[in-house]
């Protein structure tokens, strides 16, 4: 595992500024050193040629390094979490590699100063030059601070890890494609944990998957099932899977479109089917058990189209957090008809569903949860077409509103209570919007709208089931 030197491992802005400081007195040039202290990463001769001109900056740069290989031993202090970092990667049977823009004989002396102890230091590289040593010594993680990082990261096809410590914000490090961003070093390790684990349970997944042999994919385009069917590719062969997307009025505008892309992204076949839940008195009826009617629907459905696809096997899209999650009739439906569940199988949480998804470049890592619409209704209120496309412009209309005022909501929900809509959005959110009655205003067809205070969390509706026992 590889990880950067400079505001990663070490914070070497004192040693830096103070070496900087007598280059500038030195040489009879001005260096603003608060400033370049705020810009660490990229190599030496970068930051010298803003002062320097071309003709001095080898020599600036030889006399920085001779000043600099005294003030780093009293100008260095290791980062927050980093020796525990490194001791997180070999209690995993891993080796520490450091490779670093900062010259070789420098990053040892920073590293002993400290007390860090890699097993390799790669110095005098940047961006894909890092991707090069990487390679060289088989990293398959790097961790770094600097988009640079990220560059040289993905030139190794290594994951690349950010911390937010260094000169870039995390936002910014996110968009150039680190696949976590981590506040500090002190989160590497339970972090760690958590990849390794779902590294493991991704490879049982894959296994799973090979000796099911075939399946179809009930493919709802939500983050779950899309990941399922990229695994059962990657596992399988396209040939070996179908995706199956189930239309009705219960579908969200606009999810079938993003599904079907999705699907020809990946190269799979896709097979859409009507299902008619509207038709099961129970499902109509929205008592606690609706799921259940409505998943034996999309499952009596599918299963012929399956067998005539030859496929051996129907998998839903469950993950383990939906199996630890209570009441869950729908899923009793599944299993009834002997659909099987790999990712709850193999104890796939949604949060490792949404980072392996965003290592593997599936477009729906970060896509909103977004259940069927009935999931919106309360229950004992009547299911009709008409609630359902009601509830649906709603929830269109709101969120359009919310992105025209620059409001970055991510879930929203329009929960139909009868008369009165209740939005649901990020809880984080809630006291931007709770006196914007304007944007709530774009909410139209009920008598009444209401923010909830608690914010968005899936299942709610379930809190209004007075007695769930009976529904079982």
């Amino acid at each position: 595992m590889g990880f950067d030197l400079d505001m990663t491992l070490i914070d070497s802005r004192v040693g830096v500024k103070a070496a900087m400081d007598a280059l500038s007195e030195r040489m009879g040039v001005h260096i603003d050193t608060d400033l370049v202290i705020t810009r660490l990463g990229p190599p030496l001769e970068r930051e010298l040629a803003r002062w320097f001109p071309s003709w001095e900056i080898e020599a600036a740069a030889a006399l920085y390094r001779e000043v600099y290989a005294t003030t780093c031993l009293t100008g260095t202090t290791a980062m927050p979490g980093a020796h525990a970092a490194l001791e997180a990667v070999r209690a995993a049977g891993g080796k520490v590699i450091v490779v670093t823009a900062k010259s070789t004989p420098a990053a040892k002396l920073c590293l002993e100063a400290v007390g860090l102890h890699p097993d390799a230091i790669e110095g005098w590289l940047f961006s894909a030059g890092k991707g090069e040593a990487l390679l060289e010594h088989g990293a398959s993680i790097y961790v770094g601070d600097h988009i640079g990082d990220i560059e040289g990261a993905k030139f190794a096809n290594a994951l690349p890890v950010a911390v937010a410590t260094g000169p870039i914000a995390a936002d910014v490090l996110a968009d150039a494609g680190a696949s976590v961003v981590l506040s500090s070093l002190e989160e590497f390790g339970p972090w760690l944990d958590h990849h390794l684990d779902s590294r493991a349970r991704v490879a049982e997944l894959e296994a799973r998957l090979r000796d099911l042999g075939s399946v179809a994919v009930a493919f709802s385009g939500g983050a779950d099932s899309a990941f399922l069917l990229a695994a059962a590719v990657r596992a399988l062969g396209s040939e070996q899977v179908v995706a199956v997307t189930a239309v009705s009025p219960s579908l969200a505008n606009g999810e079938l479109d993003q599904a079907a892309a999705f699907a020809r992204d990946l190269g799979v076949r896709h097979e859409t089917v009507t299902t008619d839940e509207l038709a099961r008195g129970g499902y109509r009826a929205n008592q606690g058990d609706r799921c259940y009617h409505c998943k034996s629907e999309l499952l009596d459905t599918l299963l012929p189209v399956a067998r005539g696809h030859g496929m051996a096997h129907v998998a839903t899209g469950t993950n383990a957090d939906d199996v630890a999650g209570g009441f869950r009739p729908g899923i009793a439906a599944a299993a009834e008809r002997g659909a099987v569940t790999p990712l709850a199988d193999v104890g796939l949480t949604k949060r490792a569903i949404r980072t392996v998804s965003k290592q593997w470049g599936l477009a729906t890592w970060a896509k909103p949860a977004a259940a069927c619409l009935s999931s919106r209704v309360a229950y004992g209120i009547e299911i009709t077409p008409a609630r359902l496309a009601r509830v649906d412009r709603a929830e269109s209309a709101l969120r359009s509103a919310l992105a025209g005022a620059g409001i970055p909501v991510q879930n929203l929900r329009v929960r139909d209570l009868g008369d009165t809509a209740r939005v649901e959005i990020d809880a984080e959110l809630v006291a931007e919007v709770v006196d914007r009655h304007e944007l709530l205003a774009a909410v139209e067809g009920f008598t009444s709208v209401e923010l909830d205070p608690a914010g968005f969390r899936s299942g709610s509706m379930n809190e209004l089931l007075a007695d769930p026992e009976r529904y079982r």
